[in-house]
């Protein structure tokens, strides 16, 4: 799967609506899959982009267990932590 990070990243930094944030992301990226957590859900993993008021984890999800990953080519997920303020 061809994820753009850095318009998921983009669209990330400008959605200022956090609520519709999921229906909105899965409008805008058909296919790749969005999964939100608090930092402590997946505290000792290393980010693949760490933003002010986020971190995004890339997820494999072609076999039956997710797992993350750092390879974007591997990537078919993204799960996106929001830093608390």
């Amino acid at each position: 799967m061809d994820i753009d990070i850095e318009m998921i990243e983009q669209f990330l930094e400008e959605c200022e609506d956090r609520r519709s944030l999921s229906a909105m992301f899965k409008e805008r990226f058909p296919g790749v899959s969005l999964t939100r957590c608090e930092p402590s859900d997946i505290a000792g993993d290393t980010p693949f982009r760490s933003c002010q008021e986020f971190d995004i984890h890339l997820v494999d999800g072609r076999d039956h267990c997710w797992k993350i990953t750092q390879e974007l080519i591997e990537a078919t997920g993204v799960i996106v932590v929001e830093k608390k303020q």
